[in-house]
């Protein structure tokens, strides 16, 4: 599977006349499975039409920053946190100047500033453009920013001129892009992540459960793929597509994660209890379906389910091993006293009282919280989400090492 599968590109164009192969970039990043938006400057309109490119990507054109409609849906707040890259393919030395001295007067370069998605700019313009010693600064502040630049190429210009300044080709771009994605940092690490709900069984039709999509987890299983783990997914029942590049064990009670947590704890390095696993069961379970009968109430007995990640804390060979803490209050106090309870390395602790984040939202807000600090990650998509925190592990993890 492509490190673009899944991924979710916005793409800023222009004003060059290289803003033609925007329209190719945007199929080819769609064959490598990424969802594509753009953003268009109005100078960028004059080269290509909105219309083009929303018949490619499917999606509607975004071209202003003061737009009611888009305001109203997907304005540039929105974008920013939807985006897993800002790809900005053709970047002119114009929009280089203004992204350098950290403008924000049109829609993508508010963008640019909003989002806590990685940026990469594919220069285009003029060779005598690209050598002038303004461009060359602003593309040091750039590079000291940690925005990405791929290219320009070097060769014959529309203007008749040869030299460097050349737009890389879409396949050049795809390519770039999806080294983006694939770091390295958990390269020969087993890394085992639980997701999802668990169910727990009342009689043939009814369980007890709760609203995790496990969206956070999956996410955290693809961020391990292309941090080249060896990836174990532990799933509980979701609606969600299984990685291609991660061993997938499907599993619908705590006793069965439980036991699959255990059996692939061996050798393992980074254990991720992502889970949302039901803390108690029914001691019995109804062999035939209850009935309703003339009772207004039924009492259901009930009995502790195994802890998972304290056993997997608790092993000889302990993983590294991370928890997470669904609170709707107290969120510090409570996370920090299961790390001490359970002797974890690390608890990511989400606030389940704001009921636009965390279970079944495409976004979250996390704390992360070890046994000397505690660090805020503000509101993002849990693609981009999942990246950070795994490259928080994986750093924390070589360092215990």
């Amino acid at each position: 599977m492509s490190s673009l599968a899944n991924k979710q590109i916005l793409l800023g164009v222009t004003g060059g006349i290289a803003a033609y192969k925007s329209a190719d970039l945007v199929r080819r990043l769609q064959d490598a499975g990424a969802s594509v938006q753009v953003v268009m400057t109005p100078a960028a309109q004059e080269f290509i039409t909105p219309l083009t490119m929303q018949a490619l990507s499917g999606y509607p054109v975004h071209t202003q920053l003061l737009d009611p409609e888009a305001e109203a849906g997907m304005g540039h707040i929105q974008l920013a946190r939807w985006a897993d890259l800002v790809l900005i393919a053709p970047a002119t030395a114009d929009f280089m100047a203004r992204l350098s001295q950290g403008m924000g007067n049109d829609l993508l370069t508010s963008i640019c500033l909003a989002t806590a998605a990685p940026i990469a700019l594919v220069p285009a313009m003029n060779q005598g453009m690209w050598r002038n010693a303004a461009t060359q600064t602003n593309l040091d502040i750039l590079i000291n920013r940690k925005i990405h630049i791929f290219g320009p190429a070097d060769g014959g210009q529309a203007c008749g001129d040869i030299g460097p300044g050349r737009m890389l080709e879409p396949l050049q771009i795809i390519d770039l892009t999806s080294q983006l994605f694939t770091t390295g940092s958990l390269a020969g690490k087993k890394v085992v992540i639980t997701a999802g709900p668990t169910r727990e069984a009342i009689d043939p039709v009814r369980y007890i459960s709760n609203y995790s999509s496990g969206k956070m987890g999956y996410a955290l299983v693809q961020a391990a793929i292309e941090a080249g783990a060896h990836t174990v997914l532990i799933s509980g029942p979701t609606q969600l597509a299984k990685p291609a590049r991660a061993k997938c064990i499907e599993v619908t009670t705590a006793e069965e994660m439980y036991a699959a947590s255990l059996l692939e704890a061996q050798g393992c390095d980074l254990f991720i209890a992502a889970a949302a696993v039901a803390d108690y069961r029914p001691i019995e379970l109804a062999p035939q379906k209850l009935k309703k009968g003339d009772s207004e109430s039924i009492t259901l007995t009930l009995i502790k389910n195994p802890d998972i990640v304290a056993s997997i804390a608790a092993l000889e060979r302990k993983p590294f091993t991370v928890g997470f803490a669904a609170e709707s209050e107290r969120l510090v106090d409570y996370a920090r006293a299961k790390l001490e309870r359970k002797n974890l390395d690390l608890v990511i602790a989400n606030n389940i009282a704001e009921n636009h984040i965390g279970f079944n939202s495409d976004d979250n807000a996390v704390t992360v919280i070890d046994k000397h600090s505690t660090v805020e990650i503000s509101q993002r998509s849990k693609q981009q989400l999942a990246r950070e925190l795994i490259a928080c592990f994986a750093q924390k993890l070589a360092s215990q090492r």
